[in-house]
């Protein structure tokens, strides 16, 4: 048996770590469970990236979890992925395998990485009125006021960043009780991509991801009752393209303002692994470039040591 509970495989969009980690979990014999805050929803599937066929390795299916597990229009929060998680987690374990945890979405890996004492926060009406009508520019620089922004990763529209100015809020005046949560020792891999070649594979999965028709899952979301507020609520392609498929913004305005937001989230990401860094995670950077095989021996050799 290895000397960690789990290994973790992060990295920003585009980077192909889904690829290595089931590839890895092939190899191993393991489970994925998966850390990305969109791909929990059930109909969002080419927007949020999911690439199912990911799982299928040499005809064999990988077992994943945390994905399709709620309906699209819910506000799924922090906490409910510790619990989530944890109920993973432990069910992988009791089978004798090492879970492997994989996903982009730096407050979720950081959440179980860390252990953080979290509370489910409630909806405190009083404040989301003051806030109501107040810009996003507006409502980022009150966030900015509180001591903890742990939602500063993808905060971009007014609906989330009041989420998150209520949920610093509700922490500022509510003692959080210990709760029992496993410190967890994790073996952290990180994908790096260089730059320009994270921006090439961005724009190329756009464009391939349109044309499977991610404007029609739109489309057929907002067919079923979902309001075209709650999907924008979900930020980049889901933010974007309602906006176009509601008549806001035309296919180019859209392609071009939603490039641009996927590149400046993966840098935001990268900022967050380099922050888990100096709080003490300690990451072990594989070049994206090397072949599958190669990041799979440099693993099996940093599980080893």
């Amino acid at each position: 048996m290895y000397k960690y509970d789990l290994i973790t495989i992060l990295g920003p969009t585009a980077s192909g770590k889904t690829a290595f980690a089931t590839s890895l979990a092939a190899q191993l014999g393991s489970e994925i469970i998966s850390a990305d805050s969109r791909q929990l929803y059930r109909g969002m599937d080419l927007g949020t990236g999911k690439d199912l066929s990911d799982y299928i390795v040499d005809g064999k299916q990988i077992p994943y979890h945390l994905i399709d597990i709620v309906d699209a229009g819910y506000k799924y929060n922090v906490f409910e992925y510790q619990q989530d998680f944890l109920k993973a987690y432990q069910a992988i374990k009791a089978k004798g395998i090492t879970p492997i945890l994989c996903g982009g979405t730096g407050m979720y890996l950081e959440s179980v990485l860390k252990g953080y004492k979290l509370l489910p926060v409630p909806e405190n009406k009083t404040l989301r009125e003051d806030l109501a009508g107040k810009s996003l520019d507006e409502l980022t620089a009150i966030l900015q006021t509180y001591k903890t922004l742990h939602n500063t990763t993808d905060v971009d529209t007014a609906k989330r960043a009041i989420r998150a100015i209520e949920i610093e809020e509700h922490y500022k005046h509510t003692p959080v009780d210990e709760r029992a949560f496993p410190q967890l020792n994790s073996l952290i891999i990180g994908i790096d991509i260089d730059r320009e070649l994270r921006r090439k594979k961005i724009t190329q999965r756009l464009k391939q991801r349109l044309d499977e028709g991610m404007i029609d899952e739109v489309r057929t979301l907002l067919a079923q009752g979902i309001a075209p507020d709650d999907l924008i609520y979900y930020g980049l392609e889901y933010k974007y393209l309602t906006l176009h498929v509601i008549g806001e913004l035309t296919f180019q305005e859209m392609f071009s303002q939603l490039e641009i937001a996927i590149h400046q989230f993966a840098k935001r990401q990268m900022t967050w692994f380099r922050g888990m860094e100096r709080r003490g995670f300690t990451i072990h950077w594989l070049d994206a470039t090397l072949s599958t095989e190669e990041k799979i021996e440099k693993v099996l050799k940093l599980l080893e040591e």
